[in-house]
């Protein structure tokens, strides 16, 4: 499978040719370039671990708000405690995610 980038947009297509018409902002064909292989390598390799931390990202979100949850619940000291070292934490591993994410985006393995 060979992937083409849209010069216009930067959207990726796989396939043996380059779209017609590019499906985010409807370029004609001449403005995709196939993508060399080994950048093609490079963000298929990237797509799965892309995908894992896009995963993550929603595991956190809900890790975050059962936390939140036993906080307002205020049983005790120690409960306490331990919550809002989960809300800590996962906001911080969401945040390093988000950075890591926009690290892929800028070395093109995004796609």
């Amino acid at each position: 499978m060979t992937l083409w980038r849209c010069g216009v947009c930067g959207y990726l297509h796989d396939g043996d040719d380059a779209p017609d018409k590019c499906p985010k902002c409807g370029a004609p064909k001449e403005k995709f370039s196939r993508v060399s292989d080994e950048e093609a390598a490079l963000i298929t390799k990237a797509r799965k671990t892309n995908y894992l931390h896009m995963k993550l990202t929603r595991f956190l979100v809900k890790i975050r708000k059962y936390a939140e949850a036993g906080i307002h619940e205020n049983l005790d000291p120690a409960c306490v405690s331990i919550f809002n070292r989960i809300v800590k934490d996962s906001h911080e591993n969401y945040q390093s995610i988000l950075a890591e994410l926009e690290t892929h985006m800028k070395k093109k393995k995004w796609g």
